[in-house]
C-alpha cells in the first residue's frame, strides 16, 4: 500500500521524528508535482520488491522556497540537502533525487543504493506554434534557469534571448502559453513522467546538445549502514547496471573538473557494441567558447565492477584531455561550503 504524508518542512532538530512500522518503508522526496510523480514510481517498485507498505515523505527545500536563480543559491545541490537531512535525522528511510541534483562527492553518513533505469536524457525545446528552435525568431525569448542551457542556447543561436527563471513545470510551460515567453527548456524526462510530453515541440539530440551529468535518472539513497533485508532486496531488484554505468561516467566528469551541478558542462555516456562512450563538452558562460571530449573504454564483462572500472577509466581520459585544452577556464570550481 501507498500512503503520502502532508508536506512540511523538516526541522533544524529531531525532536519531530516519525517512528516507522517494521512492515512500513518511508520514501523522502521533495513535494514538487514532478518529484511526487517520479517519486511514486520508484515507491511502488520498492513496494512490490521488498512486500511492504509505503509511506511517501514530502520534504521542502531551499531551492523549492526561494525564487533565486539556482547560481546564486549554490548550484542544484540545494534541491539534495534537506532530504539527506532528513534521512540522517532518521525521519525517512530512503529518499529519490533527480541524479542531476546530487553533489558528486560522496556524503560519509550516505550511499547510492539503487539507481533505476533512466528516462530520456535530452532537452525539450517546448515553443509557441510548434516551433522548433531553428525556426524561432530573432529576438525570441527562451526561459530556462540553467548556465548549461543558456550558454548552449548561445552558442547555438546567439541572436534569441535567454531569459532566467523558475518554477515548476506547469509554471514554465503557462509562461509560454500566456506569450510571455516564446519557448523554455525543460528535462525531456521529466515532461514524460508527469505525462506532458506533447509540449515538446523538439528533442534536442545528445550529440549536438548534451545534458547534465545524470539527467534523465534517478537515485534511490539511503544511509550508509546496511537495511534490513528486504529494503536491500528491494534496491537490488530496482537498481540499473547500464544506468549506474553510465551515469558514474558523467558524474566523474564534473567530479575530475570540479565543477559544480550548476557549471555549464554537459554529458553524454552510453553502451553500444560492448563499448562505453562517453562524451563531455564545457562551455564559456556566453557560449562563444566550447570544448569537447569522446572517448570509449571496454568492460572486461558486464558486470558492476567491470562496468565501473570502464566507466572510470573512459572519464578519466576524457577530463584529462578537457582539462589540458584549458577546461578549467570555462567550467568554474564548484566552491568548497
Amino acid at each position: 500500500m501507498l500512503r503520502e504524508r502532508a508536506p512540511r518542512v523538516p526541522p533544524g532538530a529531531g525532536g519531530d521524528r516519525a517512528v516507522s512500522g517494521s512492515n512500513v518503508i518511508r520514501v523522502g522526496t521533495r513535494a514538487s508535482a514532478l518529484a511526487m510523480a517520479q517519486t511514486t514510481q520508484i515507491a511502488e517498485r520498492i513496494a512490490k520488491a521488498a512486500k511492504a507498505d509505503i509511506e511517501l515523505v514530502p520534504v521542502t527545500t531551499e531551492g523549492d522556497t526561494s525564487r533565486a536563480s539556482l547560481a546564486s543559491l549554490g548550484g542544484t545541490g540545494v534541491f539534495a540537502a534537506a532530504l539527506r537531512e532528513a534521512l540522517l535525522r532518521g525521519e525517512v528511510d530512503v529518499v529519490v533525487h533527480s541524479l542531476k541534483d546530487l553533489p558528486t562527492a560522496d556524503h560519509p553518513g550516505l550511499r547510492i543504493g539503487a539507481i533505476p533505469k533512466r528516462a530520456d536524457a535530452r532537452d525539450a525545446l517546448c515553443a509557441r506554434d510548434g516551433l522548433a528552435l531553428a525556426d524561432l525568431p530573432g529576438g525570441a525569448r527562451v526561459g530556462t534557469g540553467s548556465p548549461r542551457r543558456i550558454a548552449q542556447l548561445a552558442a547555438a543561436r546567439p541572436d534569441v534571448v535567454a531569459v532566467d527563471i523558475r518554477g515548476n513545470v506547469d509554471t514554465r510551460l503557462g509562461k509560454v502559453a500566456s506569450g510571455e515567453l516564446d519557448a523554455v527548456l525543460l528535462a525531456a524526462a521529466g515532461l514524460g513522467r508527469l505525462g506532458r510530453s506533447d509540449a515538446a515541440t523538439e528533442l534536442l539530440p545528445l550529440a549536438a546538445w548534451p545534458t547534465a551529468p545524470g539527467q534523465g535518472a534517478l537515485a534511490i539513497e539511503v544511509r550508509r549502514e546496511r537495511g534490513d533485508r528486504a529494503l536491500e532486496r528491494a534496491l537490488e531488484a530496482v537498481d540499473h547496471a547500464t544506468t549506474r554505468a553510465t551515469v558514474l561516467a558523467e558524474r566523474l566528469v564534473l567530479a575530475g573538473l570540479e565543477a559544480g551541478c550548476s557549471a555549464p558542462v554537459g554529458a553524454s555516456a552510453f553502451i553500444e557494441d560492448e563499448l562505453l562512450f562517453l562524451s563531455a563538452s564545457v562551455y564559456s558562460a556566453d557560449g562563444t567558447r566550447q570544448l569537447t571530449s569522446s572517448h570509449a573504454a571496454t568492460p572486461d564483462s558486464r558486470s558492476a565492477a567491470d562496468l565501473a572500472d570502464a566507466a572510470r577509466d573512459v572519464a578519466d581520459r576524457v577530463v584529462a584531455e578537457l582539462l589540458g585544452n584549458g577546461a578549467a577556464d570555462l567550467a568554474p570550481r564548484e566552491e568548497s561550503p
